[in-house]
């Protein structure tokens, strides 16, 4: 098997034996424990009862707005329906000069050139989920195709779902090989891993998924698909952020955080916003290394910070 492509951030560490079994295992073992559920309970209602408040300004609002994926992702969705999506954006600059567009739009792959081909605003990345979104139960080699042809169409970011039945199997090879084989392919085009939080459900489950993602060249890892009945959830961000602390600590790469999948509100966006800060640090602030995955939020906030 050949070597990870980012092994070297993980100099001084790799004195497992040849057998690939106990390489992940000696991986996944170098990290802490995952936190118990009460740990996690305590620090989201600390974060929630002390921090969110300070964080309810137009200035946070601004910041969430440019970090935003706006995401179309229905099975109805047609080529009329993205290109005025994609011309929402393209107006943004100047109907709201003083403001950041949002970070990115994020289609399925079909659609990856009516947006590249449309999009005027610069600053604004096109994102396409693929790798047999949303269950990620496909060949490899569709995997690979779907993603191929999605940056040929002019996809700048790709969103996959890890193989969540390989990891729960304990076959970390084949799911780690699979994830270093699209970020190949992706170069230095930005490469989201979907976790599907909701499914994982435990600390462990979720540290275990953002560590081989991480490991494997995940640029940033992603909560959910928003295809399940469970979305986001705080616990899970504050988990992975954790785990993303971790990592940059041994490794010196920063991981961005992703949070999608239900996210309506305002005291949402909020919450995940004040979670990255607290776990991560305002350097994380940013669209480079924070997103937040919607359908339904951005006319709302905009609505806030215009008022």
């Amino acid at each position: 098997m050949s070597e990870h492509h980012h092994c070297d951030c993980h100099e001084g560490h790799h004195h497992y034996d040849s057998n690939e079994e106990s390489k992940y295992q000696y991986i996944l073992d170098e990290y802490s424990t995952a936190p118990t559920e009460e740990e996690v309970a305590r620090a989201i209602k600390k974060i929630t009862e002390e921090k969110v408040g300070k964080n309810r300004n137009k200035e946070a609002l601004k910041t969430i707005y440019s970090c935003l994926d706006l995401t179309s992702l229905k099975c109805t969705d047609n080529a009329e329906g993205i290109l005025t999506l994609t011309e929402v954006v393209n107006n943004f600059e100047e109907k709201y000069p003083y403001l950041k567009n949002v970070a990115a739009i994020c289609v399925y792959p079909n659609f990856a050139n009516i947006v590249s081909q449309s999009l005027e605003a610069e600053s604004v990345e096109v994102a396409c989920v693929s790798g047999g979104f949303p269950s990620s139960q496909t060949f490899s080699e569709v995997k690979i195709a779907e993603t191929a042809l999605a940056l040929q169409e002019g996809a700048t970011e790709i969103d996959i779902v890890l193989s969540i039945g390989k990891l729960l199997s304990g076959d970390y090879e084949s799911l780690c090989d699979e994830i270093q084989e699209l970020k190949d392919l992706c170069g230095d085009r930005t490469l989201k891993v979907i976790l599907e939080t909701g499914i994982l459900r435990s600390a462990e489950n979720i540290r275990k998924a953002a560590i081989l993602s991480m490991y494997s060249g995940a640029d940033f890892i992603k909560t959910s698909t928003g295809k399940e009945a469970v979305g986001a959830t705080p616990e899970a961000a504050y988990i992975m952020c954790r785990t993303i602390k971790e990592y940059h600590a041994k490794t010196g790469r920063k991981i961005g955080f992703k949070a999608a999948g239900g996210i309506s509100t305002i005291d949402d966006a909020l919450l995940y916003y004040t979670i990255v800060e607290e776990t991560l640090g305002k350097e994380w602030l940013d669209s480079k290394l924070f997103r937040i995955g919607t359908s339904r939020l951005a006319a709302t906030l905009l609505n806030e910070i215009t008022e």
